[in-house]
């Protein structure tokens, strides 16, 4: 029986987390939806002002801090009294001003991938409730991570999420020429991680499993494994409560599991997506003659040079249902979508009959 997951301060009822998936695709209405059913539901950071009401075309960072807080607050109507968190990108150009948006708006947890967090400890130090969770494709980054905020902030991660690049979706923590080897072996790490903690600093950092998670096996494979939890993404696109338009979740039902592959981001990060598009996104570009106006990468070859194509106004094209130009990042198991069902359903497939049985206990 899958038992709960204690992050940091909280208790989720269920050890899932639901992935952040980027330019308002997990905004307020399915982490909240998550959340109420017992899950950790995360607001995506990335592209978070586009399509917010807020954004006016030149108030980009300032609308972004807003829109933020603006889908905590949604998620916190939806779920009062549940665990709901963040996720922002630590490649995000305001990933600094995000962290303390995400503060100022109630966020119980924060997650951080697409680089390594070493200073997040810093920016909620008057918070240490705050869960800080980042995410690792490799032991050797979480031992960096541990050793650099052991040392420096006396602090450890409340947990760590070990994402599998040979499945998960978005932007990946591994080279290209690494990815889909079948080398990469994911539950070793998840392993390897929890005993980095238990050896090296005395304590049990909870470790979750993401990627390629998709049904009940999936989540039991995952715990019988050594995981302490999952965190599931792309399951959760074709809900109701999902953020994105029908045209986008209708994209992962039609899609078919060869469509489904790599792309090289502008951030210079692999990324996994449907491919069946891939020249309309960077012809819209060209077509438009669109500079970066956004900036919201750190580092982006869109922005430096033009290369490649503006990567959040690509995904908020698709997030708006505009799927033939814009890009949908998906993880390798998206073809199995085939309708639209609610965030309770997947939780009574997940955990159902564990439920009727605490009920009866």
């Amino acid at each position: 029986m899958a038992q709960p997951l204690k992050i940091g301060n909280y208790i989720a009822r269920y050890p899932l987390i639901q992935g952040g998936m980027g330019v308002r695709v997990s905004a307020g209405r399915l982490a909240g939806a998550v959340a109420q059913c017992g899950g950790i539901g995360l607001v995506a950071a990335p592209g978070i002002a586009l399509n917010s009401g807020l954004y006016n075309g030149k108030n980009y960072f300032k609308a972004d801090a807003e829109a933020f807080k603006a889908e905590l607050r949604k998620a916190y109507e939806i779920a009062p009294d549940g665990i709901i968190g963040v996720n922002v990108m630590v490649a995000l150009s305001d990933f600094e001003l995000l962290v303390k948006a995400a503060i100022d708006g109630g966020a119980k947890v924060i997650v951080c991938g697409a680089g390594l967090p070493m200073g997040l400890p810093e920016l909620t130090a008057d918070h240490p409730d705050v869960a800080l969770i980042p995410i690792v494709s490799s032991l050797r980054a979480a031992q960096l991570i541990a050793k650099k905020w052991h040392k420096t902030y006396h602090r450890l991660p409340d947990a760590v999420v070990v994402e599998d690049p040979d499945t998960a979706g978005g932007h990946l923590g591994e080279k290209l020429e690494n990815i889909g080897t079948g080398e990469y072996d994911q539950y070793a790490t998840v392993r390897q991680v929890k005993e980095l903690f238990r050896t090296e600093y005395g304590v049990d950092v909870p470790v979750i499993a993401a990627g390629g998670i998709w049904d009940r096996a999936d989540l039991e494979h995952a715990l019988a494994e050594g995981a302490d939890g999952v965190q599931m993404a792309s399951r959760f696109v074709c809900t109701e409560e999902c953020d994105a338009e029908e045209a986008f979740k209708q994209k992962y039902i039609d899609c078919r599991q060869e469509d489904i592959g790599l792309i090289m981001s502008p951030a210079g990060l692999p990324g996994r997506a449907i491919l069946t598009n891939q020249n309309n996104i960077r012809q819209y570009d060209l077509d438009q003659h669109t500079p970066c106006r956004l900036g919201c990468l750190k580092k982006c070859s869109y922005k430096e040079s033009g290369e490649r194509f503006c990567i959040v106004t690509a995904l908020d094209r698709a997030q708006r249902g505009d799927v033939e130009t814009g890009l949908v990042f998906c993880g390798t198991n998206a073809w199995k979508a085939d309708k639209i069902t609610t965030v309770q359903a997947i939780f009574d497939e997940l955990f159902g009959e564990e439920q009727e049985l605490l009920e009866a206990a």
